[in-house]
């Protein structure tokens, strides 16, 4: 079936228990993994259960392509209901979908993907699937990015007048986790407030941490070892998540790969990134077109399948997260260019 953008949410959090597949797709890379983690933990009641949430790439089913019907139809050894997800699916995993929605097992299978066409073999398995649902998650923008605002302070016991709300929205990106981020911080710096002036929203908005981010992100992808390094070392000192750092990093390479799969098409670097949603900040335009020379589109697949598996190991093997991270990120770098010592 599809899933209205209207009821897209409710669904996600509440997922009806006919439904055995969910695919949750679109350009924004930060909603399509909330709503999967909201719909995982709907079902599992916690995304840290290892018997009851198993986490994987397209990568795995190579190596073993019955895995995601094995998946769906094992049962839980503590009880419940099991989650399956498989994280930056394409077209090529439809025949790996389509085996395990037939084999109607207990698990739910949550597909997650980028932006599909109405063409795509994947988006039309789950839309005419009995027993599967296919989710859009479109980038957040005007009325929708206010009531985002809005709901996100409500949540946090906090009231911002319109202006305040308007200016908030006007300086959020159109990435949903980043949003959720910027808000989050700005929840615990007016704690004990019961109201975000516009002063409140303007010293937290856009801040030191998130420009952080983006010197990580833009030193890794550029193969600049030596700024990654710094970069690193200020983040874990501002308190950045590793997770936080691997998913930037994951959506940077996808607007690489958006940039670089139009220009194989034959379109200029500067057409490529304009052509990008939101569009690159002015001020790193030349260090992203530097990049766009740097990579394929199958090395900047294999780094995001890479940083996916980061993030699952930063989760599961009891690995320091921080360590977990930066090795992902030195490769990264290595691809980029940099030459790693040894």
């Amino acid at each position: 079936m599809k899933v209205p953008v209207a009821r897209a949410d409710a669904f996600a959090a509440a997922p009806p228990d006919d439904i055995r597949g969910l695919l949750i797709y679109g350009p924004d890379l930060g909603l399509v993994r909330e709503r999967a983690e909201t719909a995982a933990k709907a079902i599992a009641g916690s995304l840290s259960d290892p018997f009851n949430n198993v986490e994987f790439t397209p990568a795995a089913l190579r190596e073993e392509p019955s895995r995601l019907t094995d998946e769906a139809c094992a049962l839980s050894m503590m009880g419940g209901r099991r989650v399956v997800r498989l994280r930056e699916a394409t077209d090529a995993v439809a025949g790996a979908a389509t085996d395990a929605l037939a084999a109607d097992g207990e698990a739910l299978i949550i597909v997650e993907a980028g932006d599909l066409n109405p063409r795509s073999k994947l988006r039309s398995l789950f839309e005419k699937t009995d027993g599967a649902a296919a989710i859009p998650c479109y980038m957040d923008g005007g009325a929708g990015l206010d009531d985002l605002v809005r709901k996100s302070l409500n949540d946090a016991g906090l009231r911002a007048d319109a202006g305040v709300v308007s200016w908030i929205s006007g300086n959020l990106g159109s990435d949903r986790m980043v949003s959720r981020m910027e808000l989050d911080k700005l929840a615990l710096y007016a704690a004990g407030q019961s109201e975000i002036t516009l002063e409140d929203a303007q010293a937290v908005i856009g801040d030191a941490a998130a420009v952080t981010l983006d010197d990580v992100v833009f030193a890794a992808a550029g193969g600049n070892l030596k700024g990654l390094t710094v970069a690193l070392a200020r983040a874990r000192f501002e308190g950045v998540a590793a997770v936080s750092i691997l998913r930037a990093a994951s959506r940077h390479l996808s607007r690489l790969e958006e940039a670089v799969t139009a220009m194989t098409a034959g379109a200029a670097p500067d057409q490529a990134m304009k052509g990008l949603r939101p569009p690159v900040f002015f001020k790193q335009q030349t260090g992203f077109k530097n990049q766009l020379q740097r990579w394929r589109p199958q090395t900047l697949t294999r780094a995001r399948s890479e940083l996916i598996q980061a993030e699952i190991d930063c989760k599961s093997t009891g690995m320091p997260d921080d360590a977990v991270c930066e090795r992902a990120l030195m490769r990264l770098a290595a691809m980029a260019g940099a030459r790693i010592p040894r």
